[in-house]
């Protein structure tokens, strides 16, 4: 894959079905959260709050892939029924519509990680 250096040159790289299942997840993550900013990690693209990665995604032959860190995946483990999991991604197959609840949950639940992090960081 080509290096890319932001999220609309990578969303480029996919067929039309792809680029448009990816920018309908972008646009949502953004809403859900809009202090993120975007960026490319692990030619990825990211999301981040606070100087921190929130979650990454990325496209895959017949999936896409969601990565909200270990603890985004744990937290909501029993409603990734049906879905491929590891201990860091949850697969959304291109032939069934991606949860959009789900990663609404998800999202939430890691911003308010760097939250309690970041005001954990101050205290100390």
């Amino acid at each position: 894959m080509d290096k890319t250096t932001n999220i609309d040159e990578y969303i480029a790289l996919f067929s039309k079905d792809i680029q448009s299942k990816h920018q309908e997840l972008r646009e949502f993550i953004q809403q859900t959260v809009p202090e993120t900013t975007e960026a490319i990690s692990y030619q990825m693209p990211t999301f981040d709050l606070s100087g921190k990665h929130l979650v990454y995604f990325a496209a895959f032959t017949n999936h896409t892939g969601f990565y909200p860190f270990p603890s985004g995946i744990e937290a909501f483990k029993s409603e990734t029924t049906g879905n491929q999991t590891s201990a860091h991604a949850i697969q959304f197959p291109y032939n069934r519509s991606i949860s959009f609840d789900l990663i609404m949950k998800i999202v939430l639940y890691r911003a308010k990680e760097h939250t309690e992090k970041r005001v954990e960081a101050n205290f100390y």
